[in-house]
């Protein structure tokens, strides 16, 4: 059985059962300890389920986790897909870079570029402060605490404003209609805005984006929209219909 379906029918054990050892989900599949091993590495490491001493366990409830938590999990994975992302921001160039936890380490790695980076996400303002490049511009408004971002009428209006080089977005969910989605009204609505005014679209998003069941309501834009696709593996041939096809597809280890 490949490691996708298996990993299906363990997230919806985990949901009836909540927790699960490596050596039960090497027995039931009736594979290696090793490879349940890797299971359960795939699945944290992209932030499915939680790592626990011997085994796995389900993140709780239909909920996409908040976002600290998520941040909390050092996922090698949305490192790699970050140094992807990374190699699209260039000097003199002007960028918006949503609020995400993958997002959040790409702009870990802008130190020396001299670019422009606009952002609504707390997250990111902070991280890119820690170094003297790139410009750093926190669109202003309400703070939402839990999400880690902010918003107001007035962040929509100033948005206008700009004509970005390239708009930087993450995704909670691709529903079967291929929008993307995010949890918050108003992140959605900022994002939706700084996607309409940007000459490139890079969508950075693991690949479980496009099966997961999790509430995630609104809606961002449509893959459509999208110009870059940095993600982890290959998509299934009929995820990647949901794109143009001149849109580029960037995956670790075939970058």
């Amino acid at each position: 059985m490949p490691r996708e379906k298996r990993e299906v029918q363990i997230l919806e054990t985990l949901k009836l059962k909540g927790w699960l050892s490596t050596k039960e989900i090497a027995d039931h599949f009736g594979v290696a300890f090793d490879t349940a091993r890797r299971d359960v590495l795939h699945l944290t490491a992209t932030g499915q389920a939680i790592r626990v001493h011997g085994g796995v366990m389900i993140t709780q409830g239909d909920e996409v986790p908040e976002f600290l938590n998520r941040k909390r999990i050092l996922s090698p994975v949305k490192a790699s897909m970050a140094k992807i992302a990374a190699t699209y921001i260039h000097p003199g160039k002007l960028y918006f870079i949503g609020s995400s936890t993958t997002l959040v380490q790409v702009c870990d790695l802008l130190g020396a570029i001299d670019a422009t980076i606009v952002t609504h996400g707390i997250d990111n303002a902070e991280h890119l402060m820690e170094n003297q490049l790139p410009r750093v511009e926190l669109l202003g408004g309400m703070v939402d605490r839990i999400n880690r971002y902010t918003s107001s009428l007035d962040t929509l209006i100033r948005l206008n404003d700009f004509v970005f080089d390239g708009v930087f977005i993450g995704a909670s969910r691709i529903t079967d209609e291929g929008d993307i989605t995010v949890m918050g009204k108003a992140d959605a609505a900022i994002l939706r805005k700084a996607v309409q005014r940007g000459k490139k679209i890079v969508l950075v998003t693991q690949n479980y984006k496009f099966t997961t069941k999790k509430t995630s309501p609104y809606v961002v834009t449509n893959c459509q929209q999208v110009d870059v696709l940095v993600t982890d593996k290959s998509l299934d041939p009929k995820y990647m219909k949901y794109f143009r096809d001149s849109v580029v597809f960037r995956t670790i280890g075939n970058n």
